[in-house]
């Protein structure tokens, strides 16, 4: 088989894996008492990363340079970045949910680039004096890596808003910034309800003395008991506030998780699209003399940056909490597409050499 029928071979069983992977994760969902399905879902991800790897390791050798020339390649080089990312999220969630939301959106890109590109922009072709330079491979690359973490953050945001829509959440915990007071637990309550923090012999003790003083042993043992418990209890919240079903603590918990691995997998692309921007700005000057020059690509990377910098800062400095950011981090998952697409399909710019991207 030579490379060009791999090619095509590695194309189509890569869609195939990620469209079944797609049906076991949505599966797994639907029936989470079924055994192996995350299993099978997170085998499908690691084949399909290993079959994108592989189409772009055989185009790699065929054209003699890295493949990131035209919408194809790098169509499924974003692919190969989601499954890679997916990977990691789904390892550090331990939640099937991720892939319910990052295999459609891998799959659906992986069908664009096999099955909706004419054969014409998918071939191989040498590259234009302009890209053949060492940059290629280290702007294009780190700024599509970077893309892929930014999507899969941005679906994440987009999953916890799903699972917590109708419930006003308040966020606590590592990833929320509170005035520098860092709480040691990750948590998740409902608006209105008091923060709960462990007991300690103090508040124990206090009680019981009050207690003690009061009504005696009897009375010290019951004043012992409030006092150190009711610092455990979240204060129901007063008629006051807006009513609205609770969420179970099976919810909770994994709008607590989907939270936090978004922040995280942002935390990981945010810093890849700051290196991708720096490396274009210093290929830019050594190709037009210029480090910056507002193209609408430049303008939209700009963009992007200045959005996912506002949702990092929001949770960081700000200490904004719940469904504020995440619908921040949610509306970036337009703004990459325009950057990544959107901007070649409106217009033309110094970045548009026939499809690439």
């Amino acid at each position: 088989m030579d490379l060009v029928s791999l090619q095509g071979w590695l194309d189509n069983a890569s869609f195939a894996v990620l469209f079944l992977t797609m049906l076991v994760y949505w599966s797994g969902a639907a029936f989470p008492t079924v055994p192996y399905l995350a299993s099978l879902g997170t085998a499908g991800m690691a084949i399909a990363n290993l079959c994108i790897a592989a189409l772009l390791g055989a185009r790699w050798i065929d054209a003699g340079y890295f493949p990131l020339s035209n919408l194809y390649e790098s169509l499924f080089f974003v692919v190969w970045g989601i499954t890679a990312v997916h990977l990691l999220a789904e390892n550090m969630s331990r939640s099937r949910l991720v892939g319910a939301v990052t295999a459609p959106v891998a799959m659906a890109i992986s069908a664009l680039a096999a099955l909706s590109l004419p054969d014409t922009m998918q071939h191989s072709e040498p590259l234009v004096p302009a890209l053949k330079s060492n940059w290629l491979m280290m702007h294009v690359s780190v700024m599509l890596i970077s893309y892929a973490a930014l999507m899969v953050g941005a679906l994440l945001a987009i999953a916890f808003l799903v699972v917590t829509r109708g419930q006003a959440i308040e966020l606590r915990g590592s990833s929320v910034g509170t005035g520098g007071y860092r709480d040691v637990r990750y948590r998740l309550r409902r608006a209105g309800d008091a923060i709960a923090r462990p007991p300690t012999a103090v508040d124990a003790n206090s009680g019981g003395n009050i207690g003690g003083n009061i009504g005696g042993n009897i009375s010290g043992n019951i004043g012992g008991n409030i006092g150190g418990t009711a610092v455990m209890q979240a204060i129901a919240p007063t008629a006051a506030q807006p009513a609205s079903l609770p969420l179970t603590p099976q919810r909770l918990s994994l709008a607590d998780t989907l939270d936090n691995i978004s922040y995280r997998i942002i935390g990981l692309g945010f810093p890849l699209l700051t290196i991708g921007i720096i490396a274009g700005a210093v290929w830019a000057n050594e190709a037009w003399g210029s480090y910056w020059s507002w193209d609408p690509k430049e303008t939209w990377a700009l963009i992007t940056w200045l959005v996912f910098a506002a949702y990092l800062h929001s949770r960081i400095t700000r200490g904004w909490q719940g469904r504020r950011p995440a619908i921040l981090a949610a509306s970036g998952f337009l703004v990459v597409w325009v950057c990544y697409l959107g901007v070649n399909l409106l217009g033309k710019g110094l970045h548009s050499y026939g499809w690439f991207f």
